[in-house]
């Protein structure tokens, strides 16, 4: 199978594309998740790995965009550990390095860690597999990475400091996504939708009042601005169900009551 991750070989991606698919993957590796909605187009890759939100920063917004713009359909979700680790050059120890490139969502994440070593210049970069490779390549001395474990192994670096993220219960949500239209599967068991409620006052509790009334457990709203309509708002919500004929009814209610509703997707529920 053609995945395509954003990334490297070693990234987060690269270990859940692996976790998802097994070790027997065509990986197709891409710097910017922008790339990839056209690799499915162009059959260059069969499934994209996306990651959708992390539990300390948050929701990433304009991929949410992406999935909408270009018509794609998430058929699973996979949820990862993130350890984010501080490595560098082997034979070298913290006080060593001078530098630390990586993701900002990684340098984020490891902020209070830093705290501890002000001498440590932090700069953000593409991806923190990327710098783990250009570390190695380059022989360069002074300099950190913080990647996964899957990282320092693949490019033979040295964990100068294990699992250095501020909240150690810290994970990020990926969704599993094609460019089939074919949405609809009746083993599913959780779902994601689009919807754009009227202007009228308590159309969104309306809207959630009938997934109430229908068994439908809420996972996750958020709410993007439709880009042509100044002071409009689309809400993307994702929900589980234990009968497939309960969500079908609640959908079918709610189509009456929205402006325009899309199903992004039908699935088996992650383990988390």
């Amino acid at each position: 199978m053609k995945v395509a991750i954003q990334g490297i070989k070693g990234s987060f991606h690269h270990i859940v594309a692996e976790q998802y698919f097994g070790k027997n993957i065509d990986l197709i590796e891409c710097l910017s998740f922008t790339e990839m909605p056209n690799l499915l187009q162009n059959k260059t890759a069969e499934v994209v790995v996306m990651a959708i939100e992390n539990s300390i920063a948050g929701a990433i917004l304009p991929n949410y965009a992406l999935i909408d713009t270009y018509q794609l359909t998430i058929n699973g979700e996979h949820h990862l550990s993130i350890h984010h680790n501080l490595m560098g050059l082997k034979g070298q120890n913290i006080a060593d390095i001078k530098e630390v490139y990586s993701h900002p969502m990684a340098l984020l994440q490891c902020h209070n860690f830093f705290k501890k070593y002000p001498h440590i210049k932090l700069i953000e970069d593409k991806d923190t597999a990327v710098v783990a490779k250009r570390i190695q390549e380059n022989k360069l001395e002074g300099i950190g990475a913080i990647a996964s474990e899957l990282a320092a192994e693949t490019y033979n670096l040295e964990i100068l400091a294990p699992k250095i993220q501020t909240i150690k219960e810290n994970a990020t949500r990926f969704f599993i996504l094609t460019n089939s239209e074919v949405k609809n599967s009746v083993s599913a068991n959780k779902a994601s939708i689009k919807f754009i409620t009227s202007h009228k006052a308590g159309s969104l509790a309306e809207i959630l009042t009938i997934l109430a009334k229908y068994n439908l457990n809420l996972s996750k709203i958020q709410s993007m601005p439709v880009i042509d309509t100044p002071w409009k708002y689309a809400f993307f919500a994702d929900f589980t169900f234990d009968s497939y004929a309960d969500y079908y009814d609640a959908l079918h209610e709610i189509k009456d009551k929205v402006e325009t509703l899309k199903i992004l997707g039908e699935y088996t529920k992650g383990k988390r």
